[in-house]
């Protein structure tokens, strides 16, 4: 069952403790999923490739707050998470409250830390790429097609009723 798959922080540091002890590479990525649409689905399916499990953090409502401005998220962290755990290629869902993943990065220390190609190894947060490198965490941007975003599907929304 997809809910079974969200788990509290102190929940999923112990089953990272446990993948690790099986020999499983985990993969971690992260963000807000504030709609979900169709380069979500391929970028979790792409970001899974990567190994045997698929921790996703999602940013809490606090923290897309903070990130994208006071109207969002347009959908709640719970149904957020609900939904992005109903993906096939996502074993684990985990809100986190921080404005970005890095202290839930240090904790768990997958072996590998997917972006989208809207991002370069150069355009992610630095302070992140420093972590993720001094842990010996593996970055791998999956390519995609970027023009996909809540954003964009929104002010589309916007100007299609306001067109009416």
């Amino acid at each position: 069952m997809s809910k079974d798959k969200i788990v509290s922080r102190q929940e999923i540091i112990s089953i990272r403790k446990q993948m690790k002890e099986q020999g499983k590479t985990v993969v971690f990525t992260n963000g807000c999923f504030d709609i979900l649409h169709a380069w979500h689905v391929k970028y979790l399916e792409e970001t899974k490739k990567n190994g045997d499990v698929l921790i996703l953090g999602i940013n809490s409502d606090r923290s897309v707050k903070e990130l994208k401005g006071l109207d969002r998220p347009i959908v709640d962290q719970d149904e957020r998470a609900e939904v992005v755990a109903g993906l096939e290629a996502v074993d684990y869902v985990v809100i986190f409250d921080e404005k970005t993943p890095e202290k839930l990065i240090e904790e768990l220390r997958p072996d590998f830390y997917t972006k989208g190609g809207d991002y370069t190894i150069d355009t992610i947060n630095q302070d992140e790429r420093k972590l993720l490198e001094g842990l010996g965490i593996r970055i791998v941007i999956v390519k995609g097609d970027s023009s996909y975003s809540t954003t964009n599907m929104i002010q589309k929304i916007l100007k299609t009723h306001q067109e009416k």
